[in-house]
């Protein structure tokens, strides 16, 4: 079951950066994800309404639906689209990637978990590997004013993503699922972007046509629905540091994406790079080897073969 969600939430992260990219155009960004999260909010509430399977939520459950609305389906994304101006995607893709680290350390930190040394080790090898496979937008990269605060967005907009993890975490180990956290969460992030919006004058504009609307339907039905779900119920099986393993491997399916729709060329740097990530995954999901009791191999003592006589063990 991990491995089904894993590789869905893999292989849907890994496409829905060509949706966001189809959505650039006339609509204002923050507009854009009000419709997406919006959207989403509502198809998930239908949903549990109609299978009777929508979670009653307390006071305080609902101040963490929206802090997790803030986090994860507002800030983060505002970010990221911001950042995009001035930084290069994979740029950005290595800097989102370090959600690995950031679990572990706010796992540590907010739940006390002890940090694992393969998780460590393993986060490592695949950003050094996703270092590799955006070498040349790395190495081509100047060090502009732009750039540092495109940067700094990306950072703020990864920590917010492991801030919402985190939440995320807490509300499920309160035996809150996903599916009903998730509905919540995003219909709070999607109503505080549009007060925003309001405040600040930004046209609630819409394209009619196919590019967008499809675009917009990918990102709400696979991207928001089934993605997030799939990947914070990981989040809540496998800890926050291993789900976010995830952020490390969706770059390389974008890249395949990539290779097929935009004429993407492959290198021997990329190639090292996608067996380090892939070395990196493999470190991550290592369990420990069990360590079973010693087993001693000498006859015992009292046994017909050691040649005693009584309980004693003496002749």
């Amino acid at each position: 079951m991990n491995l089904s969600l894993y590789l869905l939430t893999v292989l849907i992260w890994g496409t829905t950066w060509l949706a966001l990219k189809l959505q650039l155009g006339a609509v204002a960004i923050p507009v854009s994800i009000v419709y997406r999260f919006g959207l989403a909010a509502a198809v998930l509430f239908a949903m549990l309404l109609l299978s009777r399977r929508l979670q009653p939520l307390n006071r305080r459950a609902h101040l963490i639906c929206v802090a997790q609305g803030l986090c994860l389906f507002c800030i983060n994304f505002m970010c990221f689209y911001s950042a995009s101006q001035w930084v290069t995607s994979g740029l950005i893709a290595v800097v989102f990637s370090t959600a690995t680290l950031w679990n572990a350390l706010n796992a540590r930190l907010f739940f006390g978990q002890k940090i694992a040394a393969n998780v460590i080790g393993g986060g490592a090898l695949g950003l050094f590997g996703l270092g590799l496979l955006f070498w040349p937008e790395l190495h081509g990269h100047t060090a502009s004013r732009e750039t540092l605060i495109g940067l700094g967005l990306a950072l703020i907009g990864t920590l917010c993503f492991s801030a919402g993890n985190m939440l995320s975490s807490l509300q499920q180990k309160a035996g809150l699922r996903p599916l009903s956290t998730n509905a919540w969460g995003m219909l709070y992030g999607s109503l505080i972007l549009t007060a925003w919006c309001l405040a600040s004058g930004t046209p609630f504009s819409f394209e009619w046509n196919t590019r967008y609307i499809g675009s917009l339907l990918y990102l709400v039905i696979p991207g928001s629905v089934i993605g997030f779900t799939a990947y914070l119920t990981l989040v809540g099986r496998m800890g926050p540091e291993r789900a976010a393993y995830c952020t490390v491997l969706f770059p390389l399916v974008a890249l395949n994406v990539s290779a097929y729709a935009e004429g993407y060329v492959w290198t021997a740097p990329a190639l090292a790079g996608v067996a380090l990530v892939m070395l990196g995954n493999v470190l991550v999901f290592r369990k420990k080897a069990v360590k079973l009791p010693a087993v001693s191999f000498s006859t015992p003592v009292g046994s017909p073969c050691s040649g005693a006589s009584g309980p004693s063990g003496r002749g």
